[in-house]
């Protein structure tokens, strides 16, 4: 049996491209803590990201809005995060980064909810004890606050120091799981 295979054409990819969708798209879900602009590409979560959040892409870079499965299960699941309901999240995510900070961001996922570690701490679990500053670096370039638990870091001294969601949000979080805290920020 043979098969015969038609080369595909410019203008045939590019019309399948276009009714392929957008490759990066975006959903705005409400929290106590202020509206979250969820960011999907390729159909899994790529962004998270709070108003006035230091490193905050250009609105035009979150694509159009879209309903997704990936956005209604992130939805989901920080509603159950936020009711007290959800200690981790499960979701499929689409992370961009180097191999050092993609490397962090996995780590930052070992940390139990309600617990703290510091930026040393962390380094010492990577394996690069020398290396607090660029964890640091790494951890405020996490591109999905609370689902990857970036505000469970802190200085060595155990003060609260940067977060890409403002040092308000960092506090609420971490009092919210240690259950010390009012169920709002914003």
């Amino acid at each position: 049996m043979s098969t015969t295979t038609t080369p595909t054409t410019a203008p045939a990819a590019a019309a399948a491209a276009a009714t392929a969708g957008p490759a990066t798209v975006h959903t705005v879900v409400d929290s106590p803590c202020g509206p979250l602009t969820l960011v999907a590409r390729e159909g899994g979560l790529a962004g998270l990201y709070m108003t006035q959040q230091r490193h905050r892409p250009e609105e035009d870079a979150f694509g159009p809005r879209a309903d997704l499965p990936v956005f209604e299960q992130a939805a989901a699941q920080l509603a159950e995060y936020f009711t007290g309901d959800r200690t981790a999240f499960d979701l499929d995510l689409r992370l961009s980064g180097t191999p050092f900070q993609q490397r962090v961001w996995a780590a930052l996922r070992d940390i139990p909810y309600g617990e703290t570690v510091s930026y040393g701490e962390l380094a010492d679990v990577l394996g690069q004890p020398g290396a607090s500053r660029a964890v640091g670096l790494a951890n405020g370039k996490n591109p999905v606050g609370i689902i990857v638990p970036c505000h469970r870091v802190i200085g060595a001294n155990g003060s609260l120091t940067g977060y890409g969601g403002g040092l308000d949000r960092k506090r609420w979080l971490l009092a919210f799981e240690r259950g010390t805290q009012q169920p709002t920020l914003i």
